[in-house]
């Protein structure tokens, strides 16, 4: 059974253990998934994925419902992820752009990866599209998200967002499709 995001929040009100759990129950794994496809390797997505909560934890007082807590919270992973994406560029010395690429060709050597040749190629298409688009096309794709839900969480307007998943989606086949 599935628990409301204001449930939570009146929870955290009233116990902020008892809240937290329950938002950790019901947030972390896809948090965690969300934050794998844009890093590819499980120790970092794990990382991160804690550096997440970390945050949603001290912060989760200043939430004013202004949005969803699943898009609030998805903002906050999606941040820690790029930053994490460029601290690792840095600190490996390699462009921005090619880092989640270089990531990317670790996959097969990931025990945690049970992705079978298709779905590789496939991650290694998507690893080569430029940031905006990758994420669109992660978000839409393989976490099934709405345009207005992916709109909130990028703070991108949906045409745009619409523009970049149909670019990706043509990068990505040609990749994918021999000459």
């Amino acid at each position: 059974m599935e628990i409301s995001d204001q449930e939570i929040l009146e929870l955290i009100k009233t116990d902020a253990n008892a809240g937290f759990k329950l938002l950790l129950k019901q947030y972390q794994q896809p948090v965690y998934f969300h934050i794998r496809q844009m890093l590819y390797n499980h120790d970092d997505a794990d990382d991160v994925t804690q550096n997440v909560f970390i945050k949603v934890y001290k912060n989760i007082a200043n939430f004013k419902g202004e949005s969803k807590l699943f898009t609030w919270i998805y903002r906050i992973a999606t941040n820690e992820a790029l930053n994490f994406l460029q601290q690792k560029a840095r600190k490996n010395n390699i462009p921005y752009e090619d880092v989640a690429y270089e990531m990317s060709q670790n996959l097969e050597a990931d025990v945690h990866y049970d992705g079978d040749e298709i779905m590789l190629k496939l991650e290694k298409a998507v690893a080569q599209l430029p940031e905006k688009q990758r994420l669109v096309f992660q978000m839409k794709y393989f976490e099934e998200m709405k345009y207005q839900d992916i709109a909130e969480i990028t703070n991108t307007s949906v045409g745009s967002l619409k523009a970049s998943y149909h670019h990706a989606v043509k990068k990505v086949e040609e990749f994918l499709l021999p000459d």
